[in-house]
């Protein structure tokens, strides 16, 4: 039975039918749905709306309902959308009193409230698995404090760095994710249930009583705009979308570095995969599909973006294209963090291929220059000077470190002895010890900034 089929003298086409359901994709909201109804149904009986005897009948068929979906002894079908079939499921258990469950609500606030709920526990769940792989991150900073590896600029060898502080790198990317979640759960947070289609209620219904049960920090203030309110779901797929952003910078480099070319780390062959024509290949396949559905998250966010952007108060039909977008990116998301926390743990590093790669391209000019500086040649004199020894070094095929003494003074009389020192690949990374820098130190202090702000979570 449809729930608004007594305006109507004939039944919908089939095809009609079949276009407008949405039981198909929304079942996934029964939890979230009958969880609110029974809020719903209690506040009724506490507000004298519905008889003590009648709101305990109602509520105690939602539960057995729950109850049967949850086990598999109930199967959901043979309705338009999850509200419909929950419902009816209900009356077909208690009665004629089950029609009463929806006295001073609307499918519209319904669906709002179910949405909320939904992506509310989607959102902690996303927080939980970022939190997993931020301190995978951690783990491996904490290996690796000791290992030098090349930075990049523009994909060409700028200066050394420390690995902890790659890994810190991202921790910070994903921890930003999580103050993003975090802040829409906040934002999010608020009731629509009770606004019923868009006007309101004439019913002396009690909204801070279902708030209160559901949760929610505050009840919303205007029912023509939460009920047609789909910012939230926006928000997330944002969210989404920039976490998995910062996966799929994760995964190039992943690519790269793991590629004969780079050499530095190793994906194991538990999550590595082969060519069915070239016996040697050991392909990144994994890194690649993640980097590859990133795009597919956008696409949902700007899916939502167009269904909002031209819908006028309060409700229309439109708004049922939040749902299989939200589902999807919800997906994608929980199984590329999920997937990238267990490569995250398993890489392997080859450490000299690291410490080598990191001394060439005269990755080590800046502190030449900065020699000069700190003896007084202007910066932009010390820039020159340096250009011009890195000029030589590549006329006479030589390294910044294999230069000698003299060859260092030829350039500039500023240079003494220590200078054979202050060019090498370890000395490099350990010279920058601002705060967020590559020494062994700066990255260790990050590891521990990380795990303060890691630990709110």
């Amino acid at each position: 039975m449809k729930l608004w089929e007594g305006r109507f003298d004939a039944p919908t086409a089939g095809d009609a039918d079949v276009f407008n359901e949405s039981l198909s994709f929304d079942q996934k909201l029964w939890r979230a749905d009958i969880t609110a109804s029974v809020a719903h149904v209690t506040m009724l009986g506490k507000s004298g709306i519905l008889t003590e005897d009648e709101a305990n009948t109602i509520a105690e068929g939602l539960k057995s309902v729950y109850a049967d979906i949850e086990s598999g002894a109930l199967r959901m079908e043979g309705a338009e959308d999850i509200h419909s079939f929950v419902e009816n499921e209900l009356v077909a258990r208690v009665g004629q009193v089950g029609k009463k469950l929806h006295t001073a609500r609307s499918r519209n606030d319904q669906v709002a409230t179910d949405m909320r709920l939904y992506v509310r526990a989607s959102a902690d769940h996303a927080l939980e698995l970022l939190k997993g792989l931020v301190s995978a991150l951690v783990a491996r900073a904490k290996e690796t404090a000791g290992y030098v590896m090349p930075g990049f600029t523009h994909l060409r060898k700028a200066q050394p760095i420390n690995c902890a502080q790659y890994f810190n790198a991202y921790s910070e990317m994903f921890l930003r994710d999580m103050d993003r979640f975090a802040a829409l759960r906040k934002r999010m947070n608020v009731m629509p249930l009770g606004s019923a289609a868009l006007a309101g209620t004439s019913w002396p219904i009690d909204r801070e009583v279902t708030r209160s049960l559901l949760g929610f920090d505050e009840v919303s203030q205007n029912s023509l705009d939460a009920v047609s309110d789909r910012d939230f779901v926006a928000e997330y797929l944002f969210a989404a979308s920039l976490t998995m952003a910062h996966l799929s910078r994760l995964c190039e480099d992943t690519i790269l570095y793991t590629s004969d070319e780079f050499g530095y780390w190793n994906i194991p062959d538990a999550y590595s995969t082969g060519s069915s024509i070239m016996p040697q290949k050991k392909n990144p396949d994994i890194p690649e599909l993640v980097r590859g559905k990133t795009g597919r998250v956008y696409g949902h966010l700007m899916g939502i973006l167009t269904t909002i952007k031209g819908i006028p108060l309060a409700y229309n039909k439109d708004l049922q294209e939040d749902k299989e977008p939200f589902f999807d990116t919800e997906k994608t998301l929980f199984d590329c963090l999920s997937i990238y926390t267990a490569i995250v743990k398993t890489l392997t590093f080859n450490v000299n291929a690291m410490y080598d790669a990191a001394g060439g391209g005269y990755a080590t000019a800046t502190d030449v220059a900065d020699y000069l500086a700190k003896r007084g040649v202007p910066f932009r004199d010390a820039h020159a000077i340096t250009g011009r020894l890195v000029r030589y070094c590549i006329e006479k095929d030589k390294t910044l470190p294999s230069l000698t003494l003299e060859e260092f003074r030829a350039a500039s009389p500023v240079f003494e002895a220590d200078v054979l020192h202050a060019v090498t690949t370890r000395a490099s990374a350990e010279g920058r010890n601002s705060v967020g820098g590559s020494s062994t130190a700066a990255a260790k202090a990050g590891i521990a900034a990380v795990r303060k702000r890691l630990k709110k979570y």
